[in-house]
């Protein structure tokens, strides 16, 4: 039996089958706060795909619980009305993704293939793998489909060439991997007033009701013991206060 992807928005490429996603996490684009550079490139490159247009591969690289996973997932709230849909890869995959490449080729909806917290070990042979597969080896690359990566390094592999023994034959194999994607996006450590503004807003759209200075003293507590000043501590701070004011209204003491 076929793939039908008319019913799913998402799918798992996990090895080497297509799996279907019956309850996708997809954020909303406009809760993502304080990534406005990164959250219009994105949007604007991934409009693009669906409308049959040029688009890049993008990389997303950057420190953690800054939204870059959240960002990717939330173009599907964007455009899976226009055909768009997400299929999430695992780095154990790469060697199968010529076999994802023929599924996809002979559908006419438009693909993210969706690498989180993607990264390289030095001489792991799925760097050169996946710089083949990026540009197109002999088959040619699908044109409904674009490659989007998240990754905490910034060339996806360890920089530090001290111990190898040609350096520069390193420098450029680092990138001539990152230079295959068209758009590299950063994503930096909050502010303390940027992390406060985040959990403020997750707070009304939870319509959670406390006091401000309450809600902020918890904040930066929370974030202290924690994340520090991220996105999604400040997601995590609101899951947690939203559980106890419900236990609270309930009648359970905290």
């Amino acid at each position: 039996m076929g793939i039908n992807f008319e019913e799913f928005l998402a799918f798992r490429f996990k090895d080497g089958e297509l799996q279907p996603i019956e309850h996708p996490h997809i954020p909303k684009f406009e809760d993502l706060l304080h990534i406005e550079r990164q959250k219009e490139e994105l949007r604007k490159n991934t409009l693009k795909l669906v409308m049959d247009l040029p688009a890049h591969d993008a990389l997303l690289w950057g420190d953690r619980g800054t939204g870059k996973s959240s960002l990717v997932k939330s173009m599907l709230g964007l455009f899976a009305s226009k055909g768009l849909r997400l299929v999430q890869v695992y780095q154990m995959d790469i060697l199968h993704l010529s076999d994802l490449y023929g599924l996809l080729r002979r559908t006419s909806q438009k693909f993210i293939l969706f690498f989180d917290d993607l990264s390289f070990e030095r001489h792991d042979q799925q760097v050169n793998v996946l710089k083949s597969l990026l540009d197109g080896d002999v088959e040619e690359r699908p044109k409904n489909v674009v490659v989007y990566v998240t990754s905490n390094r910034r060339n996806l592999m360890p920089e530090n060439l001290e111990e190898e023994k040609f350096p520069e034959e390193r420098r450029i194999q680092i990138a001539s991997l990152v230079e295959r994607f068209g758009i590299r996006l950063g994503f930096f450590s909050f502010s303390k007033d940027e992390y406060l503004d985040m959990v403020r807003h997750y707070a009304k759209v939870r319509g959670l009701k406390i006091d401000a200075e309450e809600l902020e003293k918890r904040a930066l507590d929370w974030a202290r013991e924690r994340y520090g000043f991220s996105g999604r501590s400040a997601y995590q701070l609101i899951k947690d206060l939203e559980g106890q004011l419900m236990l609270k209204s309930l009648g359970w003491l905290l």
